[in-house]
């Protein structure tokens, strides 16, 4: 077939992968085309290892054809979808025989049909920035959706008609937040009316698929205006509810900050770890249960209890794992602790801190630091200066405890009977001397007959020690 895109360009991935498999299927005349997220992605500049290709080869004669290439492993796993995996270093390749798929309602498998043609293939995609291919050998582009306008436009929109794109698989919608959040488009207005009516078929969504997508959207560098969409398209009623009262419930007495906003902030100021951006979003939750207004003034009395109380739920819900879990309702439920810190903490009362938030500390510091976002940046340097202060003395606390709890190899019984001599002044030295090389690093803790060594050495060049 002929390539009669808008477009030849350059081949988009510098892999020799990409020509080795292009020459061994052209050989054995089939179509190959470099085709979705791996010529998006290439377009953009954005770094990938992985490359998708479409072919009119099925999928016995892909496994013939990635076998002669040699690579590193092949795994099938994708067979009956017409899907051959392999790697070959650093690349992960997977190969797709052209094929048509048809939904049944509420199903997310699709009764998939093999075909024979590259624009067909394409018609099935979910967004036309997804819809592009490549031929490796010469760059041509096909572009039968304009995809390559809407990548300049920055611009996500559904492939042909978008209510029968998310009724063929609702988790569209939620790809269509998470593209938005990952390149900074926008949504197409005729993509977007099709959400808000489609928003309800997420009900028939696994939760387990609502979860990864949700937490690929929050590890985007902008996720806050998809967080948005989220709930101004009915999405949120589905997928998390929770966050929906968050909205209009007022931080304090001036209207224009709700805990919405807060939190969307919270959210962007978080470290993009899955688990530091679930607790950045979930971090605030029970403030809508728990407010209250006295004296003029807005409370919200143990918010960070309530709130890791319903972080478990949702959590739970979505089929998070349970070490997932469990560190994220830990800082939901401390979060505000590093907040709270004043200079005149005894070191008993930062071990404490210590001890009470072990295998969630650093994460801790981090969430709080990210909870500041008030509009008065001389209140955000001094909150931020606070939990650095008691981040440094938690460090230098345990620098020494650590360093007190070095030991050397060889104890005082190992020296008396090494040297033959009785108790004395002189063990000391040769200890703290041994202990002094774990210190630096430069002796191992265990290392007991390269200590044996160092030790006469010591004595030999310290005879006064003897005559203690």
């Amino acid at each position: 077939m002929s390539v009669h895109g808008t477009s030849v360009v350059a081949n988009l991935v510098d892999a020799p992968i990409l020509r080795t498999l292009a020459a061994q299927f052209g050989e054995a005349g089939h179509e190959l085309y470099l085709v979705g997220g791996s010529v998006r992605d290439g377009l953009l500049h954005r770094p990938t290892h992985d490359l998708d290709f479409a072919t009119d080869a099925h999928p016995p004669v892909i496994k013939r054809l990635l076998a002669q290439a040699q690579p590193d492993s092949r795994y099938d796993v994708g067979e009956k979808f017409g899907t051959i995996g392999a790697t070959f270093g650093e690349w992960v390749v997977e190969i797709t025989t052209y094929r048509s798929e048809e939904y049944a309602f509420a199903s997310r498998k699709p009764a998939v049909t093999f075909g024979t043609n590259l624009e067909d293939d394409l018609s099935r995609r979910d967004f036309t920035i997804n819809a592009i291919a490549q031929e490796p050998t010469t760059g041509g582009m096909l572009d039968p959706f304009h995809g390559l306008q809407d990548l300049q436009r920055g611009l996500i929109r559904a492939v042909g008609d978008p209510a029968a794109r998310f009724r063929e698989d609702p988790l569209r919608m939620l790809r269509a937040l998470r593209f938005a959040a990952e390149l900074g488009f926008h949504i197409d207005a005729a993509t977007l009316a099709a959400m808000r009516e489609q928003a309800r078929a997420l009900e028939h969504v696994s939760t387990e698929r609502i979860a990864v997508e949700m937490t690929r959207l929050l590890v985007a560098e902008r996720p806050a205006g998809s967080l948005e969409i989220l709930c101004d398209a009915g999405l949120a009623a589905v997928v998390m509810p929770e966050l929906l009262p968050l909205r209009g419930t007022s931080q304090d007495d001036r209207r224009h900050k709700d805990v919405f906003g807060h939190t969307l902030k919270v959210v962007e100021n978080a470290p993009a770890t899955p688990l530091l951006r679930w607790a950045a979003l979930l971090h605030d939750i029970g403030k809508p249960k728990t407010k209250s207004v006295q004296g003029g003034k807005v409370h919200f009395f143990r918010h960070e209890t309530v709130g890791a109380r319903m972080a478990r739920r949702i959590l739970r819900r979505l089929r998070f794992d349970r070490d997932s879990s469990e560190r994220i309702q830990r800082l939901v439920a401390e979060h505000l602790r590093p907040n709270l810190y004043t200079p005149d903490w005894t070191d008993g009362a930062v071990r404490r801190f210590l001890r009470e938030t072990e295998g969630i500390t650093d994460d801790l510091f981090a969430l709080s630091r990210a909870d500041i976002t008030s509009y008065r940046r001389s209140r955000v340097e001094a909150g931020v200066a606070r939990v650095n202060h008691l981040e440094a003395r938690c460090r230098e606390l345990q620098a020494q405890e650590d360093v007190a709890q070095l030991k050397s190899p060889l104890d005082g019984n190992d020296l008396m009977i090494m040297f033959d001599r009785r108790p004395g002044p002189w063990i000391k030295p040769i200890k703290d001397y041994l202990l002094e090389l774990v210190i630096d690093g430069e002796l191992a803790q265990d290392d007991r007959e390269t200590a044996t060594k160092l030790a006469q050495e010591f004595a030999d060049q310290n005879s006064e020690v003897f005559g203690a």
